[in-house]
This record gives C-alpha cells, sequence and structure tokens, in this order.
C-alpha cells in the first residue's frame, strides 16, 4: 500500500471531525492536544522510546489512526522496523499476559 492511501483514510475520517471538535469542544481540545504533545516531546525519556511505547500501546488499544500516526513519529524518530516490531511483541505478550491470568475470574464464576 503506498503512503498516499494509507493518507487518504485518516484524512478521510478526521479531518471534518478534528474541525468539529476545534469548534465543539475548544478548551477539551486543546487541552488534549497539549497533553499528547507534552507526553510525547523528549524528556527523561527519549522521544524515540516514547513513539516506540506509543505504537506498542496503540497495538493493544487496536487503534488504526494512532499506529499511524505513532509509527510516522516514531520513523521520524530513528525508530527502526526491528525496534517497532519488538515493541509491538512487547505489548502483545503483556495483552496476553492479562487474558491469561483472568483464568482465575472464569474459574470462581464457574463454581463446583
Amino acid at each position: 500500500m503506498n503512503e498516499e492511501a494509507d493518507d487518504t483514510l485518516y484524512r478521510r475520517s478526521n479531518l471534518k471531525t478534528v474541525a468539529n471538535l476545534k469548534e465543539w469542544a475548544p478548551t477539551g481540545y486543546s487541552a488534549y492536544t497539549r497533553f499528547s504533545a507534552s507526553a510525547t516531546k523528549e524528556g527523561k525519556l527519549s522521544a524515540k522510546l516514547k513513539e516506540l511505547i506509543a505504537v506498542a500501546v496503540a497495538h493493544t488499544t487496536e487503534c488504526p489512526y494512532c499506529i499511524d500516526v505513532h509509527t510516522k513519529s516514531a520513523q521520524r524518530a530513528g525508530s527502526t522496523k526491528e525496534e517497532l516490531s519488538e515493541a509491538i511483541l512487547v505489548a502483545a505478550a503483556l495483552r496476553a499476559g492479562g487474558a491469561y491470568t483472568h483464568i482465575a475470574n472464569m474459574i470462581q464464576s464457574y463454581g463446583d
């Protein structure tokens, strides 16, 4: 898939929504965008590491737009495909671990 095709879905589904949010909820929209920018900027953790974390979390929340945006940001920050792949596998392992550990809920609910 080419980059233009990838961006088309994002633009088509979000540009109008973003414009509406800016108009309908300007305070919340502004607070969210400032928070997001602050959370991902260089700090004690590098911007690259933060974007790797963002890509991994985006996979666990299954947000295709977040995956797209943060993958591109991670690449700009110097992340490799190999680093991104490892980060996603860590997220997948933790997500699977959650499902596995919740077996206790099933056992308690099933009864004797």
